[in-house]
């Protein structure tokens, strides 16, 4: 299975050109390549999860150099389950897609989801700090893409904006890495992570920097607070498919910030001891509670998922900020639960703006298919907001449990109660606006001269039913679930075995050849 792990990146990125090239006047075709392209990722990834499961440490060196000098892509059980949850999630948001014909709406939707896809899988599969910068910047390339995709005025807006708050995250990550490279001499996180166990704590100026830097870098990608404001219009105003795939994209902040805090800058570093945990953790705190907040206060349904979002990260981001065994394993659990709610929520958005007029939080006549949407979105909002008997329940008792021994546990619980009972007022309100308030209005006199409004596709459906679905065996398999969070735990703070298997694995062209 060794060379499989470098799969998840190749695929798309032969898939992307072909559709481009050989299908690019042709819908069908493309979407039955690129979904295709998923269901055979979704293979991959299980198997190379299979792999892991058992502590093992998956290695591929590209062009068979040996690191740290050449590139490696390293499997384990966090890195391979993110890959795993991104090919499940990215199959139903493709469905959706195909179902709604947002895919039909502009030019390159399925090379660009490629793309994005290539991006994500890269960036959890790499073993390299600058080429997991090199993975965000196709994220970013390929997330404007798709976030203006079928055009618009509002949605050109919010993509800028995206991008220039990206851009800046870009530079200061380029300048984190040449400040860790001035003292290190090296990018590979393996490396990296022995290298600055050895510095002098007199001399720790740069690494201090560095650390911080990237920690503001992940900060920005995960949205946490101040550094949220590109998310809330971006999200809201970005397709409804996109905005549901770009619900794994603020994991990818929250996965760099657990893997570069655990292996290099771990919590008994002298060096940094203490850094991430002033810095972090009041500023998760907060960003659950504006979440929260925002989701009350919303006028229109997408922002009030969008701010979902945020709250959803805030509460990811404070199981992390412990780093403890038992809060990182909270928080992986959180963050499966947490993608597929607001993806669920986000195809949900688009399902209740099919036919109207607008997404404001009024009441408006009922649609066809209200009471299926309905259903569906009391689901997504009850799991959402952290009730029983969904996951979204379970996560949270994992966090308040986790912190429980901390000096901040009353903080912490007090924050977490609080703004899950905000969040319930707030889904609440929303419901009985969108659609108990709607019952009770007139259906629409029909116009002869206007386009009829037919009721979403099947397809669409069976889409947003299958997230929910995989939520509930989310919160059946809770257990084991669990225990497999809690093994990824125990590997993450045991680091040695994955460290030695990066820098020991010796490659074809580790040393010069014979006569050379």
């Amino acid at each position: 299975m060794t060379h499989w792990i470098i799969a998840p990146v190749i695929l798309p990125a032969i898939l992307a050109p072909f559709i481009v090239l050989a299908a690019r006047y042709h819908i069908g075709i493309q979407r039955v390549f690129s979904v295709a392209g998923v269901m055979a990722l979704i293979a991959v990834a299980a198997g190379l999860a299979w792999t892991a499961s058992n502590g093992t440490i998956i290695l591929y060196q590209l062009g068979d150099w040996a690191a740290p000098f050449g590139i490696v892509l390293v499997g384990d059980r966090l890195s391979t389950l993110m890959v795993l949850l991104t090919a499940v999630l990215a199959l139903f948001v493709l469905l959706y897609a195909i179902g709604s014909g947002w895919d039909d709406r502009g030019r390159h939707f399925h090379a660009l989801f490629q793309f994005q896809l290539m991006g994500i899988m890269g960036a959890f599969l790499t073993g390299d700090l600058f080429n997991l910068f090199v993975f965000f910047e196709v994220l970013l390339i390929a997330s404007y893409g798709l976030m203006i995709h079928a055009g618009g005025n509002a949605r050109l807006r919010a993509g800028v904006q995206y991008v220039l708050f990206n851009l800046l995250g870009s530079t200061l990550f380029l300048f984190a890495l040449g400040a860790l490279y001035a003292e290190t001499g090296t990018l590979n996180m393996a490396d990296v992570a022995q290298r600055v166990a050895l510095v002098d704590p007199s001399e720790t100026v740069g690494i201090r920097l560095a650390a911080v830097l990237l920690l503001l870098v992940f900060a920005i990608k995960a949205a946490v607070v101040p550094l949220h404001f590109w998310l809330p219009s971006s999200y809201a105003e970005a397709p409804a498919p996109v905005a549901a795939l770009f619900a794994i994209m603020t994991k990818v902040g929250a996965y760099a910030i657990i893997r570069v805090y655990t292996m290099i800058f771990h919590p008994e570093l002298e060096v940094t001891a203490g850094l991430q945990t002033a810095w972090l953790l009041p500023a998760a705190m907060i960003s659950l509670a504006i979440g929260m907040i925002g989701i009350l206060a919303a006028k229109h349904l997408d922002r009030l998922v969008a701010f979902a979002v945020i709250g959803s990260m805030g509460m990811v981001m404070v199981a992390i900020s412990m780093f403890t065994q038992t809060s990182i394993t909270a928080a992986l659990y959180y963050t499966v639960h947490s993608t597929l709610a607001a993806a669920a929520l986000f195809l949900i958005v688009d399902l209740v703006g099919t036919g109207r007029a607008d997404l404001k939080l009024t009441a408006q006549p009922t649609l066809p298919g209200a009471a299926l949407t309905s259903a569906l979105f009391m689901v997504a909002a009850i799991a959402m907001a952290g009730l029983p008997p969904l996951s979204g329940f379970v996560g949270k008792l994992l966090i308040l449990d986790a912190a429980f021994p901390t000096s901040t546990a009353a903080w912490i619980w007090a924050v977490v109660l609080i703004s899950s009972l905000i969040a319930v007022v707030g889904f609440s309100r929303a419901g009985s606006v969108l659609f108990w308030k709607a019952k009770s209005l007139p259906p629409p006199e029909e116009d002869p001269e206007a386009e009829t409004t037919a009721a979403p596709a099947v397809l669409s459906y069976c889409a947003v039913g299958g997230l929910l679905t995989m939520l509930v065996a989310h919160t059946v398999f809770a257990g084991p679930a669990t225990a497999y969070m809690a093994s990824i735990s125990q590997q993450l703070f045991n680091p040695e075995p994955y460290i030695s298997t990066v820098l020991e694995t010796p490659g074809k062209l580790s040393k010069p050849t014979e006569g050379h």
